[in-house]
């Protein structure tokens, strides 16, 4: 509506070579003053589909194409383009190359460039809002416009990937907040994480049950971490999150599907993390303790004194023990610690090789 309202003239140019005006872009190249293609380019498959690329009933999909077929052919009618090929494009998804477009009357200009397309322009006669106006664009200087902060940051969310690994930031951030509370980093960064994520997924065509599944994989790995289930709860969480991150998106769209390769990542860093938490816990449980009585049990220390069954003194692990023995040791013998009794330690003398 814009561009049909438009004070100044507005030319819609498709280019680099192998881009395409599909779907909606047909309805706003028709819409343009002059419409211009590069070499190498389309247009066409303009038949109404939805935004999640899900099934629509048959009478809704009549309803909205012949909605679409009339809308395109007044647009077609009121900037003299080929009304004809417009109503195939919508009720065909027809689609012609940009030589064809020119031949038939689709486009007004085949440029091989934007100095072209700029040269061509020159002297072309437009009609604005009933009056005709003549372009002078020879020489004319050709400005980029960026696009903005908040552009940028929306063309950011919106990809699948990226709300992706959003949402997932935002779940293991909050659950390693609340695991220990007062760490702060992991709770902003997260809230901050889990926002964005699900501001994103309100703008795309997200299945709930895969934010779900992926929030129950979470659980599932911290609980590994405290529950001794033998890996099976580690092995739950992987397939809740592989199954949870394929169905995230219903879409046949592919720039609204997630990536294989990040899937994969993802799931690899996440699984590979947890499980080395989990083997590290195992392995504490079988470690010997390294402290206390128990931890010095086969240390190796010096008699301080002759060692009898009755008692004796040695040093050992840095400190001073009383000690007893089978069999007498002599002073300044290396021995072995092989029991503790109370404050006592059992040792046996280290035969020389």
């Amino acid at each position: 509506k814009r561009i049909l309202n438009a004070e100044i003239p507005v030319v819609i140019y498709v280019a680099p070579k192998g881009a395409r005006a599909a779907s909606a872009g047909v309805f706003i190249l028709y819409a343009s003053h002059i419409a211009a293609m590069a070499p190498g380019t389309n247009i066409g498959a303009a038949h109404p589909v939805s935004m999640g690329g899900e099934k629509i009933d048959s009478v809704m999909i009549e309803k909205v194409t012949n909605d679409a077929v009339a809308y395109l052919k007044a647009i077609a009618r009121a900037r003299g383009r080929n009304e004809k090929w417009a109503e195939k494009a919508v009720r065909e998804s027809a689609s012609i190359d940009a030589e064809t477009a020119l031949k038939i009357g689709v486009c007004e200009i085949f440029a091989e460039d934007v100095n072209d397309l700029i040269s061509q322009l020159d002297g072309r006669i437009v009609e604005i809002k009933g009056k005709k106006r003549t372009l002078k664009t020879e020489s004319s200087p050709v400005k980029d416009i960026a696009m903005s902060f908040k552009e940028r940051l929306l063309l950011l969310l919106t990809n699948p990937n990226i709300a992706y690994i959003l949402l997932l930031l935002g779940i293991y951030g909050l659950f390693f907040e609340l695991q220990n509370p007062g760490m702060i980093f992991p709770g902003v960064v997260g809230g901050i994480c889990i926002i964005l994520g699900f501001y994103a997924l309100h703008l795309l065509p997200v299945n709930y049950a895969g934010v779900a599944l992926i929030a129950l994989s979470a659980i599932l790995f911290i609980l590994e971490i405290y529950t001794t289930s033998g890996g099976l709860l580690t092995v739950g969480g992987i397939i809740s999150l592989v199954l949870g991150s394929l169905i995230l998106f219903e879409s046949n769209v592919p720039f609204l599907r997630l990536s294989w390769e990040v899937i994969v990542i993802v799931v690899i860093i996440i699984a590979a993390f947890f499980i080395f938490l989990l083997s590290m816990g195992i392995h504490a449980q079988f470690k010997k303790r390294a402290t206390g009585r128990e931890g010095i049990i086969g240390e190796i220390g010096v008699a301080k004194t002759d060692i009898k069954v009755s008692g004796g003194t040695i040093f050992v692990h840095g400190e001073y023990w009383n000690a007893i023995s089978d069999k007498l040791v002599k002073k300044d013998v290396t021995v072995k610690v092989i029991g503790v009794k109370e404050m006592t330690l059992k040792v046996k003398p280290i035969e020389p090789a």
